[in-house]
């Protein structure tokens, strides 16, 4: 855990090279076990100074658009598996470049672009992602399989037979789920698709498997795999693509006490970043984030409500208040527990407010700035 913090700029996000190692070690475990591919997804985990790191552990990274594909290209130097909800002709040819594997969200994308695909002098493995109209993700906003959901093909929409080119098949309505909603979710999906499953080389089964968290099941996890194997000897490959698993608890995001506002029966401890720009999970999910040294409220003791530097109304976390084990004063250090994954993907320079650097602790206990951000950044973002 992450010590002296006194010589780190804030804002900063910063993560422990070590326990992203710990997460790596998880993963690999049950890829060599069960005989699966796991992929890191930068949708959730883009924290590319450890792409080497992943590199070593995993097998490979999967994209969701253009940007994603070459970083991966580029800075994990392999190719991707790339899917995206619509892909756009004017990059075709460059997501071609920097990916083995497309996923298309559609039969009409498929149809559009399949001769393209085809003709390349590179050999990509084409896949459909289906829908299986089941998920038990509570939260709307991160359900794929909501009625009327964008995201994948519907049984009904496909035949008896595959359309020709199609290798793979890919599903994704799992969000911070176990093995055994991955059990009962694969239940649904052989229950639909089946027949066409033992058409195709590979299987995909998307990401949200919270596979390092303390309590998951890992046996269980590498038996239903194993299982799902031996009911599809045609398949070359299974492949998991998580993204929030490689980054879970590896990472914090520090910050800092600029102003203590007095508001009738709480203290409202004004900080150096923002919940809508900087950690918009928080509100989007929504849920409370972990404050290290500190804990839920407690009648007696000061209560405070963390709020957020933007002129956004509903920029505090909501989800309720905190005390400390000290009263904070300005100038005190705010560290939010579990902020790498996800969270750092989805920044913005809303209010074009400080954006929080970026560091990391590495293995021998040192701290390295790797990035800092400035007005330029903000500029550039804008017209």
């Amino acid at each position: 855990m992450l010590k002296n913090i006194d010589h780190i700029p804030s804002p900063c996000f910063v993560m422990e090279e070590e326990l992203l190692e710990i997460n790596l070690q998880i993963l690999d475990l049950v890829q060599r076990e069960a005989g699966v591919e796991i992929i890191c997804a930068l949708k959730g985990f883009a924290f590319w100074d450890g792409f080497p790191l992943i590199k070593k552990y995993l097998s490979g990274g999967a994209a969701s658009s253009l940007n994603e594909a070459r970083l991966i290209f580029e800075e994990m130097g392999v190719e991707a598996h790339t899917y995206a909800p619509v892909f756009l002709e004017d990059e075709i040819e460059r997501i071609f470049q920097y990916s083995n594997h497309i996923t298309f969200n559609s039969l009409s994308q498929y149809n559009r672009f399949i001769k393209q695909l085809q003709a390349c002098s590179k050999d990509i493995s084409a896949g459909l992602r289906i829908n299986p109209e089941y998920s038990e993700v509570e939260t709307d906003l991160y359900n794929p399989a909501v009625p009327g959901s964008r995201l994948g093909i519907l049984r009904d929409q496909l035949g008896d037979r595959l359309p020709p080119g199609v290798d793979g098949l890919h599903f994704h309505v799992l969000c911070e789920n176990d093995s055994y909603v991955l059990e009962r979710t694969l239940k649904k999906v052989e229950d639909a698709f089946a027949p066409l499953i033992r058409q195709v080389k590979w299987f995909n089964m998307g990401g949200g498997h919270h596979i390092t968290r303390k309590d998951y099941d890992v046996k269980h996890l590498v038996e239903l795999l194993k299982d799902f194997r031996e009911r599809y000897p045609n398949l070359e490959k299974v492949i998991l693509e998580p993204g929030e698993a490689v980054g879970w608890q590896t990472g914090y995001l520090i910050s800092t006490v600029q102003d203590i506002i007095e508001h009738k029966d709480l203290k409202i401890a004004m900080l150096d970043v923002s919940f809508a720009a900087h950690m918009p999970d928080c509100l989007e999910m929504p849920y409370k984030p972990r404050i290290l040294g500190a804990t839920d409220a407690i009648q007696g003791k000061t209560v405070y409500r963390m709020g957020g530097g933007t002129c956004l109304a509903g920029d505090y976390i909501g989800m309720g208040d905190y005390s400390f084990e000290k009263e904070l004063k300005v100038g005190d250090k705010v560290v939010f527990d579990d902020m790498i994954h996800y969270t750092m993907v989805k920044t913005t320079f809303f209010n074009g407010v400080k954006h929080p650097s970026i560091g990391v602790v590495r293995k021998d206990g040192r701290f390295e700035l790797l990035r800092q951000f400035g007005h330029e950044d903000y500029k550039k973002k804008l017209s």
